[in-house]
């Protein structure tokens, strides 16, 4: 007779569909099909309630409003966290793993209330001291919700440096389902040809939301620099903004565009559902912005046999090996155009990387090792 499943409680604030929210619903997907534990997610309607639909996790729908700023903090704390709490009983959820700070603030009080094992993921590093005087969201806010949490899981060591409660944190990096991101199947010939690359120009590339911080300028900064050495060259930048706002910075990056000469090697791609064929269709995948907590999309440009180019800071050394691609000082926009220069010199090379990068990920980075870390964690705890 097959044993009861044990439910797990997921908690995530957002509506739309993130870095951290696709961690999520591969954590999850795994998890379900183990037959040994049933998640569920609590979150608002929207984009990542229906693609947790999808895969069959019950979904429990509550409210978690912004609580920066917000004068009735205390009330939709308290009324989300007692909400949260009662589906914790209805299901008999054994814990409570909130996945973003928000909803860690909620899931911290709602676990107390429900009496039950309280496991915050971290997979960002915190914003400092935001907020002065808020007692959750200022500088000491990392400190009450480590004391409110079970255990803590951080996707990077990077991410657990940021973290005052070192004996409560345990490291489990991201993960994707490599099957998925499958060179062999994938072809770039269609994104080219949708955005008139030529075939047989090198296309650089780089995949992020359209924020300062994913740093679209420094990319189109070193565009120039290789555009000089490297006429035929094309550059793309996959990414939209689903989350709104930033139109101001979109326009600076088009002026950037016009200012650099590069109007007619700059493809601005928008948004991609699907970043598989944009990435087939790369010879170097770069990664420009500002220190990452982890930088999913690393991952998948390596397992799309991608060399990766990329400052040196935050989780990136953690993942990007001299073997499988090249780091550079942080900051350094000349650095970062010579390394991809390089590699586009020595194709041959660019190539080996490619290789070595899908055999790293296949090693170190997929869902499968990350959903086993965390049962390991969650059988530690109950």
């Amino acid at each position: 007779m097959m044993a009861p499943t044990r439910p797990i409680l997921f908690l995530d604030h957002a509506t739309v569909l993130g870095g951290a929210e696709n961690s999520l619903l591969g954590l999850m997907e795994q998890l379900r099909l183990s037959d040994f534990w049933q998640p569920h997610l609590a979150a608002p309607a929207g984009a990542l309630t229906d693609a947790a639909s999808a895969l069959e996790i019950p979904v429990h729908e509550v409210s978690m409003p912004r609580l920066r700023r917000s004068l009735a903090f205390p009330h939709h704390w308290q009324k989300s966290a007692r909400q949260i709490a009662h589906i914790v009983h209805d299901i008999q959820a054994e814990l409570v793993h909130s996945n973003t700070v928000r909803a860690t603030i909620y899931g911290a009080l709602a676990a107390r209330l429900a009496h039950r094992p309280f496991v915050w993921h971290m997979r960002d590093f915190w914003l400092g001291e935001a907020e002065p005087g808020h007692p959750w969201l200022d500088g000491g806010g990392k400190r009450l919700l480590c004391a409110a949490s079970t255990r803590v899981i951080a996707n990077s060591a990077a991410t657990a440096s940021h973290l005052p409660c070192s004996h409560k944190v345990e490291i489990a990096p991201n993960g994707i389902r490599l099957e998925f991101y499958d060179p062999v199947q994938a072809d770039g010939a269609d994104f080219r040809q949708m955005w008139r690359i030529p075939p047989e120009a090198p296309l650089i590339g780089m995949v992020g939301r359209l924020r300062p911080w994913k740093g679209q300028e420094t990319f189109l900064q070193m565009a120039a620099l290789v555009h000089r050495r490297y006429p035929d060259a094309r550059f793309v930048i996959v990414g939209g903004r689903p989350f709104g706002g930033s139109e101001e910075y979109v326009q600076t990056l088009h002026d950037l565009t016009r200012q650099e000469g590069l109007a007619e090697v700059v493809i601005f791609a928008g948004h991609q559902d699907d970043v598989r064929p944009a990435l087939a269709a790369m010879d170097v995948f770069v990664h420009p912005g500002s220190p990452e907590p982890f930088g999913l999309v690393n991952i998948e440009a390596m397992a799309m046999q991608k060399p990766v180019v990329a400052f040196a800071h935050g989780a990136l050394p953690e993942i990007v090996t001299p073997e499988t691609g090249i780091l550079v000082p942080p900051g350094d926009i000349a650095a970062l155009a010579e390394a991809v220069m390089a590699l586009l010199a020595e194709p041959q090379r660019a190539a080996a990387m490619g290789r070595q990068a899908r055999a790293r990920v296949a090693q170190n980075f997929t869902i499968q090792q990350t959903a086993r870390k965390i049962e390991e964690i969650y059988r530690s705890i109950i």
